[in-house]
Protein backbone atom coordinates (compact mmCIF):
# COMPACT_ATOMS: atom_id res chain seq x y z
CA UNK A 1 0.00 0.00 0.00
CA UNK A 2 1.41 3.34 -1.05
CA UNK A 3 2.00 5.86 2.09
CA UNK A 4 -0.79 8.06 0.61
CA UNK A 5 -3.08 5.46 0.35
CA UNK A 6 -2.29 4.67 4.11
CA UNK A 7 -2.45 8.13 5.33
CA UNK A 8 -5.76 8.52 3.32
CA UNK A 9 -6.73 5.18 5.73
CA UNK A 10 -5.52 6.73 9.26
CA UNK A 11 -7.37 9.51 8.06
CA UNK A 12 -10.88 7.55 7.77
CA UNK A 13 -10.36 5.04 11.00
CA UNK A 14 -9.15 8.11 12.93
CA UNK A 15 -12.04 10.23 11.63
CA UNK A 16 -14.32 7.37 12.11
CA UNK A 17 -13.62 6.79 15.67
CA UNK A 18 -13.37 10.53 17.06
CA UNK A 19 -16.74 11.31 15.32
CA UNK A 20 -17.97 7.93 16.57
CA UNK A 21 -16.83 8.39 20.20
CA UNK A 22 -18.34 11.69 19.98
CA UNK A 23 -21.16 11.90 18.34
CA UNK A 24 -24.64 11.68 20.85
CA UNK A 25 -26.63 8.22 20.61
CA UNK A 26 -28.91 8.48 18.27
CA UNK A 27 -26.31 9.27 15.40
CA UNK A 28 -23.18 6.88 14.08
CA UNK A 29 -20.33 7.32 11.71
CA UNK A 30 -19.91 4.81 9.07
CA UNK A 31 -17.69 4.10 6.40
CA UNK A 32 -18.22 3.46 3.00
CA UNK A 33 -21.40 2.68 2.43
CA UNK A 34 -23.35 4.07 -0.87
CA UNK A 35 -26.18 7.29 -0.29
CA UNK A 36 -28.78 7.07 -2.51
CA UNK A 37 -29.34 10.75 -3.90
CA UNK A 38 -31.91 9.81 -6.41
CA UNK A 39 -33.03 7.32 -9.25
CA UNK A 40 -29.54 6.88 -10.64
CA UNK A 41 -27.15 8.44 -8.38
CA UNK A 42 -25.55 6.31 -5.43
CA UNK A 43 -21.98 8.03 -4.26
CA UNK A 44 -19.48 5.87 -2.29
CA UNK A 45 -18.95 8.68 0.51
CA UNK A 46 -15.61 8.24 2.80
CA UNK A 47 -17.26 8.47 5.56
CA UNK A 48 -20.80 9.70 6.95
CA UNK A 49 -22.01 10.88 10.01
CA UNK A 50 -26.40 9.36 9.64
CA UNK A 51 -29.32 8.70 12.14
CA UNK A 52 -27.87 5.64 14.60
CA UNK A 53 -31.12 3.32 14.01
CA UNK A 54 -30.37 3.35 9.99
CA UNK A 55 -26.82 2.37 10.98
CA UNK A 56 -28.03 -0.68 12.78
CA UNK A 57 -29.63 -2.49 10.38
CA UNK A 58 -26.56 -4.46 8.89
CA UNK A 59 -28.59 -5.24 5.38
CA UNK A 60 -28.61 -2.22 4.53
CA UNK A 61 -26.76 -2.01 0.79
CA UNK A 62 -27.15 2.40 1.01
CA UNK A 63 -28.88 4.73 3.13
CA UNK A 64 -31.12 7.54 2.31
CA UNK A 65 -29.73 10.80 1.87
CA UNK A 66 -32.56 12.12 4.50
CA UNK A 67 -31.11 9.66 7.06
CA UNK A 68 -27.25 11.45 6.38
CA UNK A 69 -26.67 14.20 8.90
CA UNK A 70 -22.62 14.73 7.30
CA UNK A 71 -20.59 13.51 4.26
CA UNK A 72 -17.08 13.76 4.58
CA UNK A 73 -14.87 13.41 1.59
CA UNK A 74 -11.12 12.91 1.57
CA UNK A 75 -9.60 13.97 -1.30
CA UNK A 76 -6.99 11.88 -3.04
CA UNK A 77 -5.32 13.40 -6.69
CA UNK A 78 -7.75 11.23 -8.74
CA UNK A 79 -10.85 12.27 -6.80
CA UNK A 80 -9.93 16.10 -7.03
CA UNK A 81 -12.65 17.01 -9.53
CA UNK A 82 -15.17 14.70 -7.93
CA UNK A 83 -14.59 15.34 -4.73
CA UNK A 84 -14.16 19.68 -5.37
CA UNK A 85 -17.25 20.20 -7.58
CA UNK A 86 -19.26 17.10 -8.13
CA UNK A 87 -20.28 15.45 -5.12
CA UNK A 88 -20.78 18.41 -2.84
CA UNK A 89 -23.38 19.61 -5.52
CA UNK A 90 -25.00 16.85 -5.42
CA UNK A 91 -25.20 16.16 -1.75
CA UNK A 92 -26.65 19.46 -0.76
CA UNK A 93 -28.88 18.96 -4.10
CA UNK A 94 -30.35 15.84 -1.90
CA UNK A 95 -30.36 17.99 1.55
CA UNK A 96 -27.48 16.65 3.55
CA UNK A 97 -27.23 19.71 6.01
CA UNK A 98 -23.38 19.38 6.17
CA UNK A 99 -20.47 18.74 3.96
CA UNK A 100 -16.81 17.86 5.38
CA UNK A 101 -13.92 18.18 2.64
CA UNK A 102 -10.53 16.63 3.69
CA UNK A 103 -7.49 17.97 1.86
CA UNK A 104 -3.42 17.37 2.45
CA UNK A 105 -0.84 20.62 2.75
CA UNK A 106 2.18 19.93 3.40
CA UNK A 107 1.43 16.47 4.64
CA UNK A 108 -0.98 17.31 7.66
CA UNK A 109 -4.89 16.63 6.82
CA UNK A 110 -6.83 20.33 6.41
CA UNK A 111 -10.58 20.13 6.76
CA UNK A 112 -12.81 22.70 4.40
CA UNK A 113 -16.44 22.49 6.54
CA UNK A 114 -19.24 23.52 4.75
CA UNK A 115 -22.97 23.98 5.95
CA UNK A 116 -26.21 23.48 3.72
CA UNK A 117 -28.00 27.37 3.28
CA UNK A 118 -31.45 26.18 3.48
CA UNK A 119 -32.74 29.68 1.71
CA UNK A 120 -30.13 29.07 -1.27
CA UNK A 121 -29.63 24.75 -1.24
CA UNK A 122 -26.59 24.81 -1.51
CA UNK A 123 -23.21 24.95 0.44
CA UNK A 124 -21.77 27.68 2.39
CA UNK A 125 -18.04 27.43 3.58
CA UNK A 126 -17.97 28.08 7.48
CA UNK A 127 -14.30 27.52 8.10
CA UNK A 128 -11.23 26.10 7.01
CA UNK A 129 -9.34 24.08 9.83
CA UNK A 130 -5.91 23.43 10.09
CA UNK A 131 -4.03 21.09 13.32
CA UNK A 132 -7.27 21.54 14.90
CA UNK A 133 -10.67 21.36 13.85
CA UNK A 134 -13.67 22.64 16.70
CA UNK A 135 -17.25 22.64 15.79
CA UNK A 136 -20.66 23.11 16.91
CA UNK A 137 -22.95 21.13 14.56
CA UNK A 138 -23.61 18.80 13.57
CA UNK A 139 -22.70 18.42 17.24
CA UNK A 140 -19.87 19.56 19.30
CA UNK A 141 -16.63 18.24 18.47
CA UNK A 142 -12.88 18.47 18.72
CA UNK A 143 -10.42 17.03 17.29
CA UNK A 144 -6.58 16.83 17.12
CA UNK A 145 -6.03 16.47 13.20
CA UNK A 146 -2.22 16.14 13.25
CA UNK A 147 -3.09 13.26 15.29
CA UNK A 148 -4.85 11.08 12.82
CA UNK A 149 -1.97 10.84 10.69
CA UNK A 150 0.44 9.67 13.18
Amino acid sequence: MSPQRRSHQSLIRGLTERLDAEAPAHLAAVQRMDVKLGERTRPCPDLMVIDAEAAADMNRTCYEAREVRLVIEIVSPESVERDRKLKPLRYAEAGIPHFWRVEESDGRPVVYVYERDPATGAYTPTGIHHGHLAVQVPFPIEVDLDQLVK
